[in-house]
């Protein structure tokens, strides 16, 4: 159980986020929705402690995580995996590499410095290319991949971690329809099949819909929703998005199977 409980972030003058207070369960998957700058990003770090709060509690199974510092924080963080938007690999490095990155949390500072990996974790990292459908890529360099091929290599690298709680920040708001899915169905996967809770934020109201059981909805960085799809309704939307047309914000990602060679034809 992972609980916030009057979480808040300040920057100069504005509340990112304040007094939020979420309790999470195991294997859950979360969307969180809202307008930009509502203080979704914001709550993702917060969690992960990429940011200390400034004020408010993150407990974990009854231990509290803004009180974390050093090795400890350092082994919550490798069981909060982030995967953000713009994918964050290291370019000059191949895929395989990018993705083995992933251990780096767990490993002592001399095989960081010598970039040194054991057999095990080079066939673990192989395997996650392999359920991320980007096994055949794994000595091409991270910048000769697509968008969606990046996004993808960045969540086979999340999976390294082992995490408990998969948070993704906006990890389709840069990609096209079929790779949105990819992306989407590869989350829903993990969460279904390993029972790793994921907390995604998401820029459509479609999306969140068809992939989370739980929607959390965010304005002006306070929390004013929070509940299943069905009860995103014309008045809850008003109060999350104010009087901004949420429709344009849809772009429509079917929950259909993909049609045979759909993968290969994202790889473009």
């Amino acid at each position: 159980m992972l609980e916030l409980v009057d979480i808040s972030r300040r920057f100069g003058d504005r509340w990112a986020v304040a007094n939020a207070s979420i309790s999470i369960a195991e294997g859950e998957m979360i969307g969180v929705i809202g307008p930009s700058g509502a203080g979704k990003s914001t709550l993702l770090r917060l969690i992960n402690r990429l940011i200390d709060p400034s004020g408010g509690t993150i407990l974990s199974d009854g231990t509290d995580i803004t009180a974390l510092r050093g090795r400890d924080l350092r082994t919550w963080r490798g069981r909060t995996a982030m995967i953000f938007q713009q994918f964050n690999l290291v370019n000059r490095l191949d895929v395989l590499t990018n993705v083995m990155c992933g251990r780096l949390h767990d490993m002592p500072i001399h095989r960081v410095l010598m970039k040194w990996f054991t057999p095990a974790e080079r066939a673990l990292a192989v395997r996650a290319l392999d359920r991320l459908g980007m096994a055949e890529m794994a000595m091409n360099r991270a910048d000769a991949l697509s968008g969606g091929q990046q996004q993808r290599v960045a969540i086979a690298r999340a999976l390294m971690q082992q995490p408990k709680i998969l948070l993704a920040d906006e990890p389709i708001a840069s990609l096209d329809p079929l790779n949105a899915k990819l992306v989407m169905d590869a989350l829903a996967d993990i969460n279904r099949r390993d029972g790793i809770t994921v907390l995604t934020n998401l820029h459509t109201l479609d999306t969140a819909r068809s992939y989370c059981r739980r929607i959390i909805g965010m304005s002006a960085g306070r929390i004013v929703f929070d509940g299943a799809p069905e009860a995103l309704t014309e008045t809850v939307l008003r109060d999350i998005y104010g009087q901004a047309d949420h429709d344009v914000l849809d772009e429509r990602i079917t929950s259909t199977a993909l049609p045979a060679g759909a993968l290969a034809a994202a790889a473009g």
